[in-house]
């Protein structure tokens, strides 16, 4: 006799009610709070409307200022071990890379699993659920870097964007890289493609997404990045690079290709919808133009910028043109920090400085949210709304620093909130009462202090 299949059950719902304010990076109003069911966000609650459904759980969000999960389109994870050294505490972009490349071409496996452990966990306790990292760096013994991070990914619970980087001009070829740190164009396009087989998931609600990434023009061949473009286009994964970055880069490539950035990204293939670009601040009207007729995004990285004396980009016109702009933190030795809210705030800032006050506070949570979603190409998450992946990041203003304050999510900014409360990624809980749930923060914090002192002393 067959037996009876197990009846479905339906998923459990939990009601997020009632938060003291909530953002929700479009028009909908979640003032009543949200439902969460599978993963997914089932419902989105105006004042007064409660769930069209019971719900087995409730989360009294009274003290809480609600958000979509925050997204982090450019990082560099294994930066956190070179945080704030004092040879390159004062020095721009071109020197800063030449001084610290030798100190990460010692990285060990263990050494990456630490830093990418210390981004991780920083960027989660600020309110962030995904990540794009670019990793770049393949010395002898560290060929498996990206695997190696997707393991941490897995063990805190968040989502990823991870980029194979590559570099294959070094010092020999009047590139800015040590020859220890240059891979062959085989042995990257090859391992390119296993890691897209092994790891990259595709539609919504993936874990796990692979991307290409040459570094950067100073540090890679036009034949590289033409390749890579067709690599990317035979197994539909996005293209990431540093451009326009600094004025030294605009005349390396002027040098050494006779070319302007967007004119040197045309050339190799890379002008389109699936790329998005760190940094992007050095770019005339034209090339705003193509960039946004080209759907091609950028990721805004304030801190950085301002750290190193970059320059400023010119978001609000980029945006204006049709190009997607998502916030970076960028690498932790130019930040040196991994907390996407006070990211945030500094792109507030920063973009107030260019365009006026008038700038809303709103828009720069848009940068974060809704904005970064699109530069990584995922429609299902920087927004609360039906169907949206359920990733939030809630917030409490009951801090000294937000005593007399008024409006809770302009306060966020403003006031400097630096620390989620609670932070879901896919319906699971994944920061709880402003901790992670069973990292040792201090032994973490020991052991990644230790390994970046061995590495600075070679």
């Amino acid at each position: 006799m067959a037996s009876t299949p197990a009846p479905t059950l339906p998923a459990s719902r939990l009601w997020i009610r009632n938060p003291l304010a909530a953002f929700t990076a479009n028009a909908l109003d979640a003032s009543g709070g949200i439902v969460v069911s599978g993963g997914l966000i089932a419902e989105v609650l105006a004042a007064g409307q409660v769930p069209s459904a019971p719900c087995q759980e409730s989360f009294d969000a009274g003290n809480h200022v609600l958000l979509p999960g925050l997204i982090n389109t450019h990082h560099h994870f294994y930066q956190t071990l070179t945080r704030a050294w004092a040879p390159v505490a004062n020095a721009p972009l071109f020197p800063w890379l030449q001084h610290l490349y030798p100190v990460w071409a010692r990285l060990t496996p263990r050494d990456l699993e630490l830093a990418t452990k210390v981004a991780l966990a920083e960027l989660l306790l600020s309110g962030c659920t995904t990540a794009a990292d670019h990793h770049y760096l393949f010395p002898d013994g560290l060929e498996d870097a990206i695997d190696i991070e997707v393991r941490v990914v897995r063990e805190l619970g968040m989502r990823a964007t991870l980029t194979r980087g590559s570099m294959t001009w070094g010092e020999d070829d009047g590139g800015l890289p040590p020859q220890s740190t240059v891979q062959p164009a085989d042995v990257i396009l090859a391992d390119s493609e296993r890691l897209i087989r092994e790891y990259h998931q595709r539609g919504d609600g993936a874990d796990i997404q692979i991307a290409l990434a040459p570094c950067s023009p100073f540090s890679v061949t036009k034949e590289i990045m033409a390749e890579t473009a067709v690599l990317a286009e035979r197994h539909d994964v996005r293209l990431h690079t540093h451009l326009a970055e600094t004025l030294d880069e605009e005349a390396f490539c002027r040098e050494r290709f006779g070319l302007r950035t967007v004119e040197y990204l045309e050339s190799v293939g890379w002008l389109g919808g699936r790329t998005w670009l760190g940094h992007g601040i050095h770019f005339d009207d034209a090339e705003i133009a193509l960039l946004g007729a080209a759907g091609t995004a950028v990721a805004h990285c304030p801190t950085s910028n301002m750290r190193l004396a970059s320059g400023t980009a010119r978001v609000l016109e980029l945006e204006d043109a049709g190009v997607p702009v998502g916030l970076g933190v960028d690498g932790s030795a130019s930040n040196d920090a991994s907390n996407l809210i006070l990211e945030a705030r500094q792109a507030l800032y920063l973009q107030r400085l260019r365009y006026g006050a008038q700038v809303p506070v709103e828009r720069a949570l848009g940068w974060a949210t809704r904005g970064s979603a699109a530069a990584l190409g995922r429609p299902d998450l920087g927004q609360l709304a039906p169907g949206m992946q359920a990733d939030l990041a809630l917030f409490r203003t009951d801090e000294l620093r937000f005593s007399g304050s008024h409006d809770p999510v302009a306060a966020l900014l403003l006031c400097a909130a630096d620390r989620a409360d609670r932070v879901m990624v896919g319906g699971a809980w994944r920061v709880v009462d402003g901790r992670i749930p069973g990292l040792d923060i201090a032994g973490l914090i020991a052991e990644h202090s230790a390994a970046a002192r061995r590495l600075l002393n070679g």
